[in-house]
């Protein structure tokens, strides 16, 4: 159950793919490049190889417990998250002002493959954390940020997001929980439900984003403002002083993530302080929310590459038939399973590509000064949110699945690890929102919204790569014909849907689906033959390391082969449109 962070796929990634030394520069950060890049990733793989991957298996097994004193994490939990806190891992992205060592957030990204690989019910955390003080540094008083973002930066305090409630899961519009002023403060009252790492020991405070609703408030979602609850109100040397009324009611017992508690709060009068104006809470925990969705998007690869690993080792090791000279076979010369390891291995390379890509997309709409790349960053930054966010977490359900495929009966049984890795990916296409959210989110507000003008910009950065590729004429034809019959399929997509959507109220929700996931096989192709490419040329000058490059170039015609024909059958039922999905009467299900 060991874990190695796939250093030469990230390097190959960050180097050639986003381009991380043109980013920094272009940013401005002078002491930010490859070779930091290469190191801070070094450290969190030992990090992630030797400190927190060994408590994957032991925190699924033993959980959580709530006592007197709330919520007690797994043993080892709060060793290794001093550790993690006092090697600085909070504050990489973080603002300088506040402590952090305000690194580029793709650099962030790669380092959280790394925790999420290694142990993702521990990585939910600090995952949280970050989330809470991008929307903290975007949106609240510069009394606020000096308050929370400090302990937050340096791990002494966690932070969380409190949304969901029991009579409003996606739909916010329905949040009950009312915050009534009192002075300088609000007193927030009510109930929320699935709050990840909602309590611990591990700090000595936890910051709370809390949705709520003032006593004028409009009706819907126009009436949510957001507040900052802390679980121990802060005296005036900024340290935690007397508890507030944020409890922990009890913890869930889950499918997966055992080690991660999901906590049901209850807000009794606890004091809240308001972020930003008032009504328009909403907005500003979009700021974290769209960092929890690249971030869960991330996750799927995450999970993905650890079955990998597991799988590959298993593979070697397991024998199954007997060869004419009596020697028993592993079965990784079995072509099928050869078929299984390379689906998880190639689609893994496509998500990790996608998802660096995307990180690096938010930096670029950060940095920018000129106005009108900042915009096109952004957009392409909301483009590719749900895309991350929907297609990799689906993936992740398959290539968790074929781990315990690979393992056969073994896999069914919870000792080998494969089963942990199957269960705790279930939930990657349910939180922050689910695949179907996602899918509307593309296909409306991305898509139809602006008629599809920033879709329409990616397929012709897609077709600037084909015809780029298709005139070099050095890679394996598969790859080119893959990627250019993707692409028809994508172009096909887009022009049928702004051209049917109007006519049928339905369609854009019975399509979504299949829009996405053709979208997201189409991205993962494009940057597959993007580092085919790359690595063809470095074996024609004999840059780099041939034995990697050579694999490249045979995963990419894998994905190009076997992943890529996805496409169609997405575009078909796409085409089908909505007419079988509505037909059948409410009363015949």
């Amino acid at each position: 159950m060991s874990y190695t962070h796939p250093y030469q796929d990230a390097d190959f990634v960050l180097r050639h793919i986003v381009n991380f030394d043109e980013l920094c520069a272009e940013a401005g950060l002078a002491e930010a490049n490859m070779d930091l890049a290469v190191a801070v990733l070094e450290e969190a793989g030992k990090m992630g190889s030797e400190v927190l991957a060994p408590l994957n298996w032991s925190g699924d097994q033993e959980g959580v417990s709530l006592g007197e004193h709330g919520v007690q994490e797994a043993p080892g939990f709060k060793e290794a998250y001093v550790q993690f806190a006092e090697a600085g891992w909070l504050s990489l992205s973080a603002d300088e002002e506040f402590g952090g060592q305000g690194l580029p957030n793709i650099l962030s990204t790669a380092v959280n493959e790394v925790w999420q690989s290694a142990n993702m019910a521990f990585a939910l955390c600090p995952m949280l954390s970050i989330g809470a003080m991008e929307s903290i540094g975007h949106h609240a008083s510069h009394e606020l940020q000096s308050t929370f973002l400090p302990k937050m930066a340096s791990g002494e305090w966690t932070g969380t997001m409190n949304l969901t409630e029991p009579d409003a899961g996606s739909d916010l519009a329905a949040v009950k929980t009312r915050a009534v002023p009192n002075g300088d403060h609000y007193l927030v009252t009510g109930q929320k439900i699935f709050i990840t790492w909602g309590d611990h020991q591990m700090t000595d405070n936890i910051v709370h984003l809390v949705l709520a609703r003032l006593p004028d408030a409009p009706a819907g979602v126009r009436g949510i403002s957001l507040f900052i609850v802390p679980k121990f109100l802060v005296d005036a040397d900024g340290n935690p002083a007397e508890r507030n009324a944020a409890h922990c009611l009890s913890v869930e017992h889950k499918l997966g993530i055992h080690a991660s508690p999901t906590c049901v709060m209850e807000f009794t009068n606890a004091i809240g302080y308001i972020v930003g104006e008032p009504n328009k809470g909403l907005s500003y925990m979009f700021t974290m929310m769209n960092h929890a969705r690249q971030a869960v998007g991330l996750q799927g690869l995450s999970l993905s590459e650890r079955a990998y690993q597991q799988a590959r080792v298993f593979a070697k090791e397991r024998l199954q038939g007997t060869r004419r000279d009596g020697s028993r076979i592993p079965i990784i010369e079995h072509p099928d399973v050869r078929r299984m390891l390379m689906t998880i291995r190639s689609s893994c390379e496509a998500m990790r590509a996608l998802s660096f890509v995307a990180a690096a997309e938010v930096d670029r709409a950060h940095y920018a000064q000129d106005p009108a790349a900042k915009a096109a960053h952004a957009a392409r930054v909301e483009l590719f949110t749900p895309i991350v966010k929907g297609w990799l977490t689906e993936l992740s359900q398959e290539m968790t699945y074929l781990n315990v495929q690979i393992h056969g009966g073994m896999g069914f049984i919870e000792e080998t690890g494969a089963a942990q890795h199957y269960r705790d990916a279930r939930i990657l296409t349910i939180y922050e929102g689910t695949t179907g959210i996602q899918a509307l989110d593309f296909i409306g507000r991305k898509t139809l919204s602006d008629q599809g003008a920033a879709l329409s910009l990616l397929l012709a950065d897609i077709q600037a790569t084909a015809e780029e590729l298709r005139a070099a004429n050095t890679l394996h034809a598969s790859i080119l014909d893959g990627l250019e019959s993707a692409l028809a399929r994508g172009v096909m997509a887009r022009e049928w849907l702004l051209q049917s959507a109007a006519a049928d109220a339905d369609l854009p929700g019975s399509v979504s689906v299949n829009f996405l996931m053709l979208f997201g096989y189409l991205c993962g192709g494009w940057l597959m033959a993007k580092e085919a490419s790359i690595a063809q040329a470095q074996l024609a000058t004999g840059e780099g390391d041939a034995s990697f490059l050579n694999n490249k170039l045979i995963t990419a015609r894998f994905y190009a082969e076997h992943l890529l024909p996805r496409t169609q059958s997405h575009l078909s039922a796409l085409l089908a449109g909505s007419e079988s999905v509505m037909a059948l009467a409410e009363d015949a299900f």
